[in-house]
């Protein structure tokens, strides 16, 4: 863990002279005698320590008058670790304002949904990242406002309100003070590839830490994919990355709209192309393909960690940088998840197809076969239980999960407190250990969320010679916290499942 490392003046300033990528993400480092911050890997020759200044995030170092650098771009750096791995109030702010709540709801709703006042949560989070909700949200307008402005050919005055400036005065004002260009200047510097060739398409690369092992995380969600809200197509589809790799795609339920995404793995970043009906949508679509493919995970803090079991560091040094595979819809994972229990991947599949046909809002998909949004819980709220081809105690932990989703007596979010969720969740019928964690892992995102009842984990345990009850793996385990949920992933990788094969 590096929390706080901004304050180690030392360690950053190693970094920064090794040109440190691992370290991006981490802090930043404002230049004294410029004026600009820059990523701990920028290319260019590192300043003397004594003009070094270090921040723990890009809102800070835009709030204290620097700018970004043009040639590193720290604005795009990957997120910080740190709130996928905290489940304090600080992880928890940072988790919302990265889905947009500020923007939509102001801090007022953030704190309401944080269940703390507005100046308890200003406190801590300028205790902590030097830079209030405000400021933090500011700086992520400013780099959707840079995204648009640089892959579109939207009207300025358009681009400033897909990002969610009040005003174009003041986004006219933020760009030319966070990026020192004006937005004009930007679009005329941007690389001329960039541009999207089909209107309403925003293609963009989603960066990542390295290594990145996307057999297991495509594997899986494509092994998965419910019919008409997912598929994978053998090629990307025409901009989105250029090389002839497969894309994982599916659509997006979004607070002003809907999307299309289709995301393509390469060795350096995540090929992302958009289709939104709303652009306000941007900031949020990005922050959950994010979520979904755990790109601002550490895979070095991970594996350095579970190689310390010599049962497991076989199998990190076989295939390292696994991430776990998360959803763009806590909601929906849940129902899935219920729809999975103790049955095979394809009937669990044939079961959400049918949710979807009968209850998902319909989409046109001029690229593909994607025809719905999976139905949000309102949808599901007037199921009638006998037309679900399930045990009748199946449907009924069906039912009253999608009731207690949908008269918010249950929350799922990004916001979520891992440990109370997991509480509730195990009070509900139906409910067991294996369901609770599993939506724990993927949907909540704890990091720490373990199967030890799981026939695949238990299976692997065996062939490990680890022990494979539930109560002794458990007790192994605790050597692998805070990193069980990653460890789970090598486990499963073992088998020969459709979900440890990225498709051909």
């Amino acid at each position: 863990m590096h929390r706080g490392m901004h304050t180690d003046t030392e360690r950053c300033v190693r970094a920064v002279q090794s040109k440190d990528a691992r370290f991006d993400g981490w802090f930043y480092t404002a230049v004294l005698t410029t004026g600009i911050y820059c990523r701990p890997s920028c290319p260019a020759v590192p300043p003397k320590p004594e003009h070094m200044v270090f921040h723990p995030s890009a809102a800070a170092c835009q709030q204290d008058g620097y700018r970004a650098c043009k040639r590193c771009r720290p604005d795009t750096s990957p997120g910080s670790p740190q709130w996928n791995v905290r489940a304090d109030l600080v992880a928890r702010a940072m988790r919302l304002i990265a889905d947009g709540v500020v923007d939509r709801e102001g801090v007022t709703g953030l704190a309401a949904r944080l269940g703390y006042s507005t100046r308890q949560i200003e406190r801590q989070l300028l205790a902590e990242l030097g830079a209030g909700p405000l400021a933090l949200a500011r700086a992520q307008r400013a780099q959707t406002a840079r995204l648009l402005v640089e892959t579109t050919d939207l009207p300025m005055a358009d681009v400033a309100f897909a990002a969610g400036f009040s005003s174009v005065r003041t986004f006219n004002d933020t760009v030319r003070e966070v990026f020192a260009l004006s937005p004009s200047d930007l679009r005329t510097r941007a690389p001329k590839h960039a541009a999207a060739g089909t209107p309403g398409v925003i293609t963009l690369r989603l960066p990542f830490r390295t290594p990145l092992n996307p057999d297991n995380l495509f594997g899986h969600l494509v092994a998965t994919a419910v019919p008409g809200v997912e598929e994978w197509l053998p090629h990307s589809p025409e901009g989105a990355g250029g090389a002839p790799v497969g894309a994982y795609r599916r659509t997006l339920r979004l607070p002003y709209g809907h999307g299309i995404v289709a995301l393509a793995p390469h060795p350096d970043h995540i090929a992302c192309r958009l289709a939104l009906s709303d652009p306000r949508d941007l900031t949020v679509a990005i922050s959950r393909c994010r979520r979904l493919l755990d790109l601002d995970a550490d895979p070095v803090a991970v594996d350095e960690q579970l190689r310390t079991d010599p049962a497991l560091a076989p199998l990190v040094d076989k295939a390292p940088g696994r991430r776990v595979p998360r959803t763009v819809d806590e909601a929906e994972f849940a129902v899935r998840a219920v729809l999975g229990q103790q049955v095979s991947t394809a009937a669990a599949r044939t079961h959400a197809a049918r949710l979807v046909t009968a209850h998902g809002t319909p989409v046109d998909d001029p690229e593909g076969g994607l025809t719905h949004l999976f139905p949000a819980p309102e949808e599901l709220a007037a199921l009638d239980p006998d037309a679900l081809a399930m045990p009748r105690t199946r449907r009924t932990t069906l039912t009253t999960l999608v009731r207690r989703l949908a008269d918010g007596e249950l929350r799922l979010g990004a916001d979520s407190d891992w440990t109370e969720t997991r509480a509730a969740l195990l009070a509900l019928p139906g409910f067991g250990p294996w369901t609770a964690d599993v939506i724990a892992m993927r949907a909540l995102g704890d990091p720490d969320a373990f199967l030890p009842t799981d026939l695949g984990v238990r299976r692997a345990a065996r062939a490990l010679d680890l022990p494979s009850t539930p109560s002794a793996l458990t007790t192994r385990a605790a050597a692998w916290r805070p990193w069980r949920a990653y460890a789970v992933q090598y486990l499963w990788a073992t088998d020969s499942h459709p979900i440890n094969v990225l498709p051909s």
